[in-house]
């Protein structure tokens, strides 16, 4: 990547110098060109407004022939390094200036000069000295002919921008190389948390989540170290619990094999009675593991998506649903405190099977004769569903415990459960993007308690409106 990124800026620093250089080129060129032209021009214009005149400014006396023209008009005039004048007269050249320069003499030069004479006009032609630009400027005295003849060498002004774009390439090419190196330096910090990352990756190990890929900045990578940080912050969390699970899992099966080895290897087979009642006991045993086996089946379905069906459920009907049901655990006062006239989409069977699962926990903690209540309501903001009781109540410092996996408050007698109902009942609540808890159901001692599922507005579907509106 960190090749791949700096090829890239390579690539577009040199389309871009070279671009740039190619408009540097072709604007100068263009500039060169223009300064030349006007440099001519103004050579011609001069010769033929003293022509125009026809008298010398020197005697204030017409000129007698072109020659004497040429001759005053070349006298005056000092000719650029890279030009040179030529004054013809009739058929061929008379003067030239410097009187040294070898264009006059060159025959590729005079035959090009040749029609420029008479008619006027300008010329570009190769010759032994490099590209030479001709331009005329009749004139006439009487019969007499003649011009003014510029010749101009372009070499030394295409040498000169080629020098300047010289200069430029060796420009050019420091900054590109030092652009690169800038660009391979810094692309190789910013993606040196990816190569942190990698590294953490090849390190992890599932006995050790714990490593963490330093944050600093402000830019995506740092987003990305931040969102694999808070991944594996997750995964620790996942794995972490899923090993106390296993442990507490384990460690609450122990105890039921432990029984059963127990009394099998104390047992006398040659004893009816003793096999009647080792085998009652190792049943029940049994039961109560299948019983732990199932709830733990259970939990660990609840973090899989299809751990819950949510559908259009009418929660009054669900509401007076679940109470029938209830009445059959155990003689009780059953109540049904409210029920909420709405419908909302839920998961009929599991949200069945937690209020059982409170009421049954509101069972164990009563006595024939008290009272249990189930119940429903809307606020337009949270959907409650509730289990209340009129017995002893949660303890403060329990009512968070209680709800998790083998936790467990105030035992009362009789009750051979593992503490996974209120876990399973959480659980069910998170699955439907709600949460579960336990408060006083009475203002006035004894408390009793109340468990209340609370789910988000979001599940309601419908409000049903009272009939009298």
């Amino acid at each position: 990547m960190r090749a791949r990124i700096t090829a890239t800026v390579a690539v577009l620093v040199l389309a871009a110098l070279s671009g740039a250089g190619l408009i540097v080129y072709v604007v100068e060129s263009q500039r060169v060109e223009a300064r030349t032209v006007d440099e001519v021009e103004q050579e011609l214009e001069e010769f033929a407004i003293l022509a125009e005149d026809g008298t010398d400014p020197t005697t204030g006396r017409p000129f007698t022939d072109v020659k004497a023209l040429l001759r005053l008009f070349l006298n005056r005039n000092v000719p650029d390094d890279d030009e040179a004048l030529i004054g013809w007269v009739g058929d061929g050249p008379v003067y030239v200036f410097p009187r040294d320069d070898p264009l006059y003499k060159d025959e590729s030069v005079l035959a090009a000069a040749e029609p420029l004479v008479r008619s006027g006009g300008s010329a570009r032609l190769e010759t032994a000295y490099g590209p030479v630009l001709l331009a005329a400027q009749p004139v006439r005295q009487g019969d007499e002919r003649g011009a003014l003849v510029v010749a101009v060498y372009l070499t030394e002004d295409r040498e000169e921008l080629l020098d300047t774009m010289r200069t430029y390439a060796i420009v050019a090419t420091l900054l590109t190389v030092l652009v690169v190196a800038a660009a391979a330096w810094q692309s190789g910090r910013l993606l040196a948390p990816l190569r942190l990352l990698r590294a953490t990756a090849d390190e992890l190990r599932e006995t050790d989540l714990s490593r963490r890929i330093p944050e600093s900045g402000n830019d995506d990578i740092t987003a990305l170290t931040r969102t694999v940080n808070a991944m594996l912050d997750r995964l620790e969390t996942a794995f972490g619990e899923q090993r106390r699970f296993l442990d507490d899992a384990g460690h609450e099966l122990r105890t039921p094999l432990t029984v059963l080895r127990g009394h099998l290897e104390l047992l006398d087979a040659g004893d009816p009675a003793e096999v009647a009642e080792t085998r009652a006991l190792l049943l029940d045993e049994v039961d109560r593991m299948a019983r732990l086996v199932r709830d733990l089946i259970l939990l660990a379905k609840s973090d899989r998506p299809d751990f819950v069906t949510p559908a259009p459920v009418d929660v009054a009907a669900l509401t007076e649903d679940v109470l029938a049901k209830v009445r059959a655990l155990a003689r009780r006062d059953w109540v049904l405190d409210a029920a909420a006239d709405v419908t909302a989409r839920l998961d009929s069977q599991r949200i069945t099977q937690a209020l059982l699962q409170l009421a049954d926990n509101a069972v164990k903690h009563t006595e024939d004769g008290d009272t249990v209540a189930v119940g429903s309501s809307y606020d337009g903001e949270r959907l409650l569903l509730w289990v209340r009781d009129s017995g002893p109540g949660v303890r403060e410092a329990d009512r968070e415990a209680v709800f998790e996996r083998f936790g467990r408050g105030a035992v009362v007698a009789g009750d051979d459960g593992f503490g996974l109902g209120l876990s399973i009942v959480r659980a069910i609540a998170t699955a439907h993007a709600g949460t579960v808890h336990v408060e006083d159901a009475r203002r006035t001692a004894p408390h009793g308690a109340r468990f209340v599922i609370s789910l988000p507005s979001t599940a309601v579907v419908e409000e049903v409106p009272w009939p009298a509106s």
